[in-house]
């Protein structure tokens, strides 16, 4: 039997959304733990200092702010705040011969000019100015419900109301939408990147996972807006563990929990410290589990859910200054401040996921890149930014964590070398010629595979979603919060809960929802 509860709630790993469950928990008067593995809470929503002696603060895993919901920010009262981007993005091209690129932002005149000197003509606008109006009524619809209790799949439908939007994005594979809308690749390529981040998949997958990826890519805030966290990520999380502690709630990190026993009103949680010598165990109606499926399976007893895979390659950097560009038409600052696309035409993803899924580092690796401290230099200690120094976020697509498992060091290198080689075709000076050097003379680079995110972070296979995403709708076996586990005392907070994914509290607000609803 388990222990007596001596918490009401405990909850397992302090990354973002545990954090929200307990701040949520705790100002409704509950007594809450939370059991930390690491020497600090955060999880992938942290900042730290990757290069020695060099005082530039990144946002080392996660780094860009879109499901977020207000709500969640001003339930807590967190001091934190996010800044738009000046530029949505840029994405460079050879046309004629000629270095050229689409540039989304600056306003409409400027973007529809982009679009008309790039494609000779303004059709390609036109369509994109429909299809954003697309996801922006569906985004206006479905955001608000993620912190409601799941609606069905008929009833999202009905609050959507828009036959059209429903088939393109819930319905048919993305791929089919992008290619009766859109003629020209390099368009058709942007369009389709937010149904690839993170997510291994084809234009025309029959699972739709890469539609799901695409509905959170473009319903954040109800306006598919990405911002930059001020301050870096770690901002959000250090408000979140502040507002916790402020409300009562105790937070232990340097404890690992190693399993978590049910009962019918209560489970108990069994836990290491430090090395793992010194041992204990604690009580509580309701366990929190800020962890992966696969974690919670393990720390259960019970057997696995299907193995997840990441697809992800991050990259930090700090640069002296930005890299000119072949495109003279754009600034630098305007390219690199809202996401830089690279090998990211229509057909070029393609190739890229039909040789990687063939077991192939891709010949051309799709990434994209964006400056953060163009948008919040507060980053950056006070003497880089006088120098006019500079950060590079790159992510990387298509590199699942099958093509690191034979050897994880010499396929990083490579991926980084052939990632950075797309990116210098496009660059009117080699970017190893920006880069910072640390205090022991490195190059201020930082790789991280999808194995790498693995050993670091516990993300099985180093997915960052915890598994595919699903779509933000009720399905058989699945709970009034989609936070519900088989065990009443149990429930799922972390990413691989239903509406889990990307920096957004969701999953840990939602939990604790269903927890407040329950009789004490």
């Amino acid at each position: 039997m388990p222990a007596p509860a001596s918490y009401d709630a405990v909850i397992v790993g302090g990354g973002h959304n545990g954090l929200t469950a307990a701040a949520y928990l705790a100002r409704a008067g509950r007594r809450v733990l939370v059991l930390e593995r690491l020497a600090v809470t955060g999880g992938a929503a942290v900042s730290a200092r990757p290069f020695p002696g060099v005082d530039a603060r990144l946002s080392r895993y996660s780094y860009l702010v879109s499901l977020l919901p207000r709500k969640i920010v001003d339930d807590l009262g967190l001091r934190f705040a996010v800044r738009e981007r000046s530029v949505s993005s840029y994405t460079p091209a050879e046309r004629g011969g000629r270095a050229t690129g689409l540039l989304v932002g600056g306003g409409r005149a400027r973007t529809r000019a982009s679009f008309e000197r790039l494609t000779g003509s303004g059709r390609e606008y036109a369509a994109w100015e429909e299809f954003q109006a697309l996801t922006g009524r569906v985004a206006r619809r479905v955001f608000p419900t993620l912190t409601e209790p799941l609606p069905t799949r008929a009833e999202l439908r009905r609050r959507i109301d828009d036959d059209t939007a429903w088939r393109a994005l819930f319905e048919e594979p993305i791929g089919a939408a992008v290619e009766e809308r859109f003629h020209d690749d390099l368009v058709r390529g942007v369009v389709l990147t937010d149904a690839l981040i993170g997510t291994f998949a084809d234009a025309h997958d029959p699972s739709l996972r890469q539609n799901a990826c695409f509905l959170y890519h473009v319903i954040g805030g109800g306006t598919g807006d990405w911002n930059v966290p001020v301050g870096g990520m770690g901002a959000l999380t250090d408000a979140l563990a502040d507002a916790a502690r402020a409300a009562g709630a105790e937070i232990r990190t340097g404890h690992e929990v190693t399993r978590i026993t049910p009962g019918t009103r209560a489970a108990e949680v069994e836990f290491r410290t430090g090395t793992g010598d010194d041992t204990g165990r604690v009580g509580a109606r309701h366990v929190l589990v800020n962890a992966s499926p696969e974690a919670l399976a393990a720390l259960l007893d019970e057997e696995p859910p299907e193995p997840a895979e990441g697809a992800q390659f991050k990259v930090n950097m700090l640069l002296t200054r930005l890299p000119r560009l072949r495109d003279t038409t754009v600034d630098p600052r305007e390219a690199f401040a809202g996401t830089f696309h690279v090998a990211e035409g229509y057909d070029a993803l393609a190739t890229a996921y039909a040789e990687a899924a063939a077991g192939s580092v891709p010949s051309a690796p799709p990434s994209e890149i964006y400056c953060h401290s163009l948008t919040d230099p507060t980053i950056l200690a006070p003497d880089l930014v006088r120098r006019g120094y500079q950060t590079l976020t790159l992510f990387g697509l298509h590199t699942p964590a099958r093509l690191f498992r034979a050897d994880n060091t010499a396929t990083r290198a490579e991926v980084l070398a052939a990632t950075l080689a797309q990116l210098d075709a496009h660059l009117a000076e080699p970017l190893a010629d920006c880069l910072a050097t640390d205090a022991d003379g490195r190059p201020c680079v930082e790789a991280r595979t999808p194995l790498d995110l693995e050993a670091e972070l516990r993300l099985p296979g180093g997915n960052i979603f915890h598994r595919d995403l699903a779509f933000p709708y009720a399905r058989e076996g699945i709970g009034r919060w989609g936070v519900e586990t088989a065990h009443e005392p149990v429930l799922l907070c972390g990413a691989g809960a239903v509406r889990g994914g990307g920096v957004s509290g969701v999953p840990g607000h939602n939990a604790a929802m269903a927890v407040l609803e329950r009789p004490v």
